[in-house]
């Protein structure tokens, strides 16, 4: 039961990159946990309306806004229009992201592609984040924990040279986490990272075949694909607050292949 129907207070959280994939396991086990949820994304789609449909038959609202993170001088409007939506913000999940338009050698990576890649996945959640945390240190909590959680990858530990860009745009994510932890705890807001690793997704199909092979032959100790909800439930708990006392931290949901093995 969630709590919407348990009559507790309902909370309300914003996840970018939100009509598919990862951001749709997160928008639903956020709806689960008794979140109303908006979803930002590019478009309102197809997509978008089935993630909507989706949320309101786990017992919550759910409200969609256009949402470029890319697009730094939007982002004070795009956070009122959420706010418009469903009420003040209890949680931000920094889940949008693209990946390299095409794998190549690293020694050909262009300045285009790799200003693409920090533009989007990170230099827009860092001030999407900065202004989400300005709200929240300028009202009361109201008994509510009030988090943030961003979405990185493996690859912010694991090199993959054919895709240098994005490999640096996660790893940067990673040290964004801990300054926003440092810097927000004291207000008792807290800040996480979730890796996702080999989940699959509409961005990871180009590699199904190549995955499949190296799953079956012990790429993870946990030998299947990640599935979007398994990186939602990861988020849910962090923005439900069983872990108060923790900050900071980066959580793998990704089968072990984080785990060095000889």
């Amino acid at each position: 039961m969630n709590a919407a129907a348990s009559g507790d207070k309902v909370r309300r959280a914003f996840v970018t990159g939100g009509r598919r994939g990862i951001g749709r396991g997160i928008a639903y086990a956020l709806a689960q946990g008794g979140f109303d949820v908006v979803i930002g994304d590019l478009t309102r789609d197809a997509d978008a309306e089935e993630t909507l449909q989706g949320i309101a038959e786990r017992g919550t609202r759910g409200a969609f806004v256009t949402c470029d993170v890319a697009d730094i001088n939007e982002h004070q409007a795009v956070i009122d229009r959420v706010e418009d939506a469903i009420g003040p913000l209890d949680c931000l999940v920094n889940n949008a992201g693209i990946s390299v338009a095409k794998r190549g050698d690293l020694l050909e990576t262009t300045p285009e592609s790799f200003d693409q890649l920090m533009w989007v996945n990170l230099k827009g959640p860092f001030f999407l984040t900065q202004k989400v945390a300005s709200r929240f240190l300028e009202r009361r909590a109201d008994g509510c924990y009030r988090c943030i959680v961003n979405v990185s990858s493996a690859n912010a530990y694991a090199a993959s040279p054919n895709r240098g860009e994005y490999c640096l745009s996660k790893s940067a994510v990673s040290m964004a986490t801990k300054l926003f932890a440092a810097r927000l705890g004291e207000a008792g807001i807290g800040v996480f990272e979730v890796r996702p690793g080999v989940i699959r997704t509409n961005m990871t199909a180009v590699a199904a075949a190549d995955y499949d092979k190296r799953i079956a032959a012990g790429l993870t100790p946990i030998p299947r694909w990640g599935e979007v909800q398994d990186v939602g439930r990861a988020v849910a708990a962090l923005a439900s607050g069983a872990f108060g006392f923790s900050t900071g931290d980066a959580i793998h949901v990704d089968g072990g292949l984080h785990i060095p093995r000889l």
